[in-house]
């Protein structure tokens, strides 16, 4: 019987607890969690709590279960190095090794690559890891986006009129990030809707699920914050009401030339999940 390993206790780890308990192999699944997902633990036949960044606690549990593999689902495990430390005992897993964890994990990163490789899709941005011509660069974009460059659980990016109006409050909040030893990505604020397009990547070959759009939105009526978690849905047709199939053949070869740009930089092969997040504009 296989053994297969889960990282993670949010809904998108209950999801993948319940596709891999109704596989034909009808493998056994044993989870390490940061909370008591009740989902996940009635699926497992094992399960421990503990921070998802402890590399060396997750290791002990992986050790002693001797899964055949890992699947890592939140991305704070993976930017600590858990596939790493996985690999060097011997255990493969579904998620990317460290270094090619920053395409999840720090936008700067990505953002740089794409330049980079002339990719398209990339806003007018610069990466700042200072306030100084900051306001300079906001008052030659016009309305701003400022992203802290790594992991906010999709809460961490503010918009121009919809978080802050001027651009004394953005600085003020790029200030902010800055001082929490972050860089700051200030990008040209784009029009239109945004989706995402996931992608199964064997390091060569990309195999595209259905676009799916977020929602952002707490509380009826869209009046609440943009959170990371109000759920997402997509179409019969695979497509959105907004999208033509030309925009997810679009989206499809932006992520091909992401996975040629990593692949080449580190002199790897990219097997994951790759996470594409798009939005189809007037223009």
């Amino acid at each position: 019987m296989t053994t297969i390993l889960l990282i993670g206790s949010s809904g998108r780890e209950h999801a993948i607890a319940e596709a891999i308990i109704r596989s034909e192999g009808k493998p056994k699944l044993v989870s390490f969690m940061s909370s008591n997902n009740p989902g996940v633990r009635q699926l497992s036949v094992q399960t421990e709590i503990g921070k998802l960044n402890d590399l060396e606690a997750i290791k002990r549990f992986a050790l002693k279960h001797k899964p055949d593999f890992c699947f890592v689902g939140p991305e704070l495990p993976l930017s600590a190095g858990l596939v790493d430390e996985l690999d060097s005992q011997g255990i493969p897993s579904v998620g990317p090794f460290k270094s090619a964890a920053q395409l999840e994990t720090s936008k700067s990163f990505t953002r740089s690559m794409m330049e980079k490789h002339r990719i398209p899709g990339n806003p007018k941005m610069k990466i700042f890891d200072s306030t100084d011509g900051i306001i300079e660069w906001m008052k030659e974009l016009g309305e701003v986006v400022v992203k802290p460059d790594g992991l906010t659980g999709g809460k961490g990016v503010r918009v121009q009129g919809d978080h802050f109006q001027t651009h004394e409050e953005a600085a003020h909040y790029a200030k902010e990030i800055i001082s929490q030893n972050q860089k700051v990505i200030v990008e040209e604020k784009l029009e239109g809707e945004e989706f995402s397009l996931m992608t199964l990547s064997d390091g060569k070959h990309l195999f595209d699920c259905p676009a799916v759009q977020d929602h952002k939105r707490a509380f009826d009526g869209d009046k609440g914050p943009n959170t990371g978690g109000m759920g997402s849905y997509s179409d019969a047709n695979h497509l959105l009401p907004f999208l033509t199939k030309k925009d997810v053949n679009d989206a499809h070869a932006i992520t091909q030339k992401v996975l040629h740009a990593i692949n080449k930089d580190l002199l790897m092969k990219y097997k994951v999940v790759m996470y594409g997040g798009f939005m189809s504009t007037k223009h």
